[in-house]
């Protein structure tokens, strides 16, 4: 019979060896770290707002209306025409303002007070101004920061426009100065 092997004194697990251990994973660990790369940001491909509203405005028939000539800085993120709140569709295009702020339309016909609460996400009206030649209700959400102006439909304006997001009250009216109607007749 042989007699086993002497134990080594490292199998021991003494604290020394322990923490050599461990200065050797966490060598291992930040080189890793230091070679492997990292996204700073996440870019999305581009938004299309004017194909997607020449696209809505066919489908729907509405007069709905997109921003056009916006100062540099503005950058669409988002775009869709779905069905929303009370079962109404709705258009919507979003963008991120040159402050990083983030500003959208959101169009529906026949709007309903449910509607227009949830795109304002229940804000309070504070008062109305003027922008695009339009008067606007001004609302303000407490407690969260949204800002939002409302134009309600009028007997000859057959859709109610909200203007909403983080922007501030200027950034908005100057957003909502911008709005044209999609031409009739327009290809995407």
């Amino acid at each position: 019979m042989s007699t086993p092997a002497p134990r080594s004194s490292y199998a021991n697990g003494s604290v020394a060896n322990i923490l050599r251990s461990l200065l050797v994973i966490g060598v291992l660990v930040a080189v890793l770290v230091a070679v492997v790369p990292r996204v700073n940001n996440v870019s999305q491909p581009p938004v299309d707002v004017t194909g997607a509203s020449v696209e809505a405005a066919q489908e729907s028939g509405w007069p709905i209306e997109r921003p056009t000539n916006l100062p540099d800085g503005w950058k669409a993120t988002s775009v869709r025409y779905v069905r929303s709140t009370d079962g109404l569709m709705t258009w919507h295009a979003g963008y991120q303002s040159p402050t990083g702020n983030y500003v959208a339309i959101e169009q529906t016909k026949d709007a309903t007070s449910g509607w227009v609460e949830a795109q304002t996400n229940r804000a309070k009206l504070t008062g109305s101004l003027q922008a695009g030649g339009r008067t606007w209700g001004t609302y303000v959400r407490d407690g969260k920061v949204q800002n939002s102006l409302v134009h309600k439909a009028s007997p000859g304006d057959e859709l109610t426009t909200i203007v909403t997001g983080t922007g501030t009250f200027d950034e908005l009216s100057a957003f909502a100065g911008t709005l044209q109607k999609v031409p009739a007749g327009a290809q995407p």
